[in-house]
């Protein structure tokens, strides 16, 4: 074992998200971003190494080769920061030393398929630069490990080869060989054999193992390394890679930690930021449910599962959220019971009496069969959608339509029902909710209920700007003070509320409860004497 192995019951991990990582479609990091996560992956998520570049690659490359290694020097961690190299005499080895590196992973081949087809060489041939550019980089004081490019095909289909490469990387005494399943090609008990056999045939190397995630079996695949004998995991954060990307760093790293002995240095409180970060530079969205990491990962849906948990953390596990920094959170929408809206309510500081949480609960599943999962941060414009309603709705807005279109003008129809009578109407108006009011109105009319004037419309979401969140309208109405035809106990203004998942479907809600606030605080109108005449003589000529 060289003298950088960490202990029997440690294991090493090589992070490759600025490197490996990188070859993700549509990827390229700054030298400032480079140098960011570089500082994030060693100091806070503490991984072991990480390999930030290749050489040769591009000017932006260099620069940000240079930004991490001066960094890396003043932190004292310039000796965990690697660099891929090729066997191309003197050329990588000088593009490490330049930009100031100390260590370098060599590019070999791992099957005689590659060393023929892609080089051109035959296998002695190979070996020999090999040697060369080794030789060279101990002279230029570079730490040496060696990558085995399909390896993976290689120790399967011509294990000769491989056994007379690491023959020789044994004599030159390389730091550590690294298995690389270059094509994610493994199973697990391909990984437990292969692996195996390396470590058998050769105790005293320090061979890591380098999966990549084609079958989605990479995470099984690095426990069978683990347990085959494998020192060390190549990882990169949020499975960043090419094609199907590598091994994901958040769920190898638990993976070891709940389901082998062995234990890593990675700092778990770390992984959701860390994950977060990635997502935000890389321009690429992690998955809601990635494991861990992922944003709805630690939310309960059913009701049943938040009454577990209030009953006894029946439903948590070893993958607890503080554990990784998160919360858990409970979800609601048509699937809540109780215990989910007791949850958030809790965590908001709110207590409701029984009959207002049964209607807050009806509200949040009405929301849900519309598809609408409602937030946390949605819960308080519930609440207060639902306070605010009229206890006795006398009337209800049954059938709406709005149509708006370019150089169209808008129109709209509404149907009342009230007293067990239904009206009907259709109007057109400056805009789709003008058009409703108007139609609204006229509706209305047949009913010989007032309508208030609009005074303000104001519109809000819940923070966070999400384009999915419900909507609460504030309709305020101006009943006129002194118009004989609108007497209430409403005052000159009052304001409604409607919460829904759609602008117009929560405006809609707030005319409603006007409606229904006017019909329950209306004052009989006193009619004078000339008007009682009037009508009197109207009724005889008829």
């Amino acid at each position: 074992m060289s003298e950088n192995s960490p202990r029997p019951s440690q294991i090493a991990i090589m992070d490759t998200t600025l490197r490996d990582g990188e070859q993700t479609p549509d990827v390229s990091y700054t030298p400032a971003e480079k140098l960011q996560l570089a500082r994030i992956l060693l100091l806070e998520a503490e991984v072991d190494r990480i390999e930030i570049a290749s050489t040769r690659v591009s000017e932006g490359e260099r620069e940000a080769a240079r930004s991490v290694t001066r960094w890396a020097r003043k932190a004292r961690v310039i000796k965990r920061v690697e660099m891929l190299g090729y066997c191309d005499g003197k050329a990588s080895v000088d593009w490490i030393t330049e930009v100031g590196g100390k260590v370098m992973n060599l590019l070999v081949k791992g099957s005689e398929k590659h060393c023929r087809g892609q080089l051109g060489l035959a296998p002695e041939q190979h070996r020999e630069r090999v040697e060369q550019t080794v030789r060279y980089a101990r002279r230029k004081r570079l730490t040496v490990n060696v990558y085995l490019e399909d390896w993976s095909s290689g120790v399967r289909d011509s294990f000769d080869y491989v056994f007379s490469m690491i023959q020789l990387l044994r004599e030159l005494r390389v730091s550590r060989i690294y298995l690389a399943d270059t094509l994610g090609i493994l199973a697990p008990n391909d990984v437990t054999r292969y692996v195996g056999l390396m470590t058998s045939t050769w105790p005293n190397i320090d061979f890591e193992y380098h999966g990549h995630n084609d079958y989605g079996l990479a995470t099984a695949n690095c426990l069978a390394a683990v347990a085959a004998g494998a020192r060390g995991i190549h990882t990169s954060v949020n499975s960043m890679g090419e094609r199907a990307g590598n091994s994901s760093l958040t769920e190898v790293v638990t993976a070891i930690h709940d389901h082998s002995e062995m234990r890593t240095a990675l700092n778990e409180s770390r992984l959701t930021d860390l994950a977060r970060i990635v997502e935000t530079f890389s321009g690429k969205d992690l998955a809601a449910n990635a494991p861990i990491v992922g944003r709805d990962v630690f939310t309960q849906t059913a009701g049943i599962h938040a009454d577990g948990d209030a009953k006894g953390d029946l439903y948590h596990s070893r993958l607890e959220h503080t554990r990784f920094g998160r919360a858990r959170r409970y979800a609601l929408g048509k699937l809540s019971g109780k215990a989910s809206l007791d949850h958030n309510l809790e965590r908001l500081g709110i207590e409701l009496p029984a009959s207002d949480h049964a209607m807050v609960l009806e509200r949040i599943i009405e929301l849900g069969d519309k598809k609408h999962v409602v937030s946390p941060e949605d819960l308080p414009y519930i609440i207060a959608d639902v306070l605010k309603t009229p206890a006795d709705q006398m009337l209800q807005i049954t059938h709406y339509r709005v149509q708006v279109g370019t150089n169209e003008e808008p129109k709209a129809e509404v149907s009342l029902s009230h007293l067990g009578q239904d009206e009907k109407a259709e109007a057109s108006g400056d805009g789709g909710y003008d058009a409703f009011m108007n139609a609204l109105k006229k509706a209305a009319r047949k009913f010989d209920i007032p309508v208030p004037q609009l005074a303000d419309f104001k519109v809000r979401i819940p923070p966070g700007g999400r384009t999915g969140a419900l909507v609460e309208t504030q309709v305020s109405w101006r009943t006129g003070k002194g118009n004989p035809s609108f007497q209430s106990n409403l005052g000159e203004t009052f304001t409604t509320i409607g919460v829904d998942s759609d602008q117009l479907a929560a405006a809609v809600i707030a005319t409603e409860k006007m409606l229904n606030l006017v019909i329950q605080n209306r004052k009989p109108v006193k009619k004078s004497g000339a008007r009682r005449a009037a009508k009197k003589k109207a009724r005889k000529s008829r």
